[in-house]
């Protein structure tokens, strides 16, 4: 298999479920959507974050050798100012984020980006050595079930922060935000931790951690459409 068709089945593999998570999550906002324009872009950029917090996360390797807590704590910092990152350059910044359900959109749009891209690199490696093309595409498809769900819940978090303060003041908005962004990191570490450390049990935790994460998330959605000025 050449080169090429390796990137292929990887990038297909990792974007064809990212975008169907981000269907379902647009369809929250269907009586007045974003622009495609702007998800579009905040979708790369959140791809674009992945390539971006690589290096960070191997000079984190390079000082904090091993999966220790410091180690995977800033890793999952990173991963969260970066999404964030590409949350505000891609959409929070525009004109079109004008109603407090936007933020929400344009968050777990940059999770779903960098989910993309960070299962797509998942699955390249196995492929790229010759391994079943099938298995790692099942594989890498029942990761992006976890990690997608983690990356949402945890983007959302500070999304919906940023909804729920929508009209207050800036400094309300800020001091709700930088909470936010400490609560989505302690989830998202939390996590990790629950996976690395306590194995099948953990797992057990962690799914059902997230999966709680999305029914909050939906009662949010729904709050923040009636939130008004």
């Amino acid at each position: 298999m050449t080169n090429a068709n390796v990137i292929f089945y990887a990038l297909l593999s990792g974007i064809i479920p990212a975008l169907i998570w981000l269907a379902f999550w647009l369809h929250e906002d269907y009586k007045h959507p974003e622009p495609r324009g702007l998800i579009l872009k905040t979708f790369l950029l959140g791809m674009l974050a992945v390539v971006f917090v690589l290096p960070f996360q191997k000079g984190v390797d390079i000082l904090f050798p091993g999966m220790t807590f410091i180690a995977i704590l800033l890793w999952v910092i990173l991963e969260e100012l970066f999404k964030l990152g590409a949350a505000y350059i891609g959409g929070l910044k525009s004109v079109d984020d004008n109603e407090p359900i936007d933020p929400i959109i344009y968050m777990i749009t940059a999770a779903l980006g960098f989910v993309a891209l960070e299962n797509a690199l998942f699955i390249f490696g196995p492929i790229l050595v010759g391994e079943n093309i099938v298995n790692n595409i099942i594989s890498g498809n029942l990761r992006f079930i976890g990690a997608s769900l983690l990356h949402i819940v945890s983007s959302s978090i500070i999304g919906t922060a940023l909804a729920f303060s929508f009209y207050k003041s800036k400094r309300k908005r800020i001091t709700l935000t930088l909470f936010a962004i400490i609560l989505a990191v302690l989830f998202h570490a939390g996590f990790n931790l629950a996976i690395i450390y306590w194995y099948n049990s953990g797992a057990v935790i962690a799914f059902g951690m997230v999966w709680i994460g999305v029914i909050l998330l939906l009662l949010a959605f729904e709050k923040a459409k009636t939130i008004a000025r």
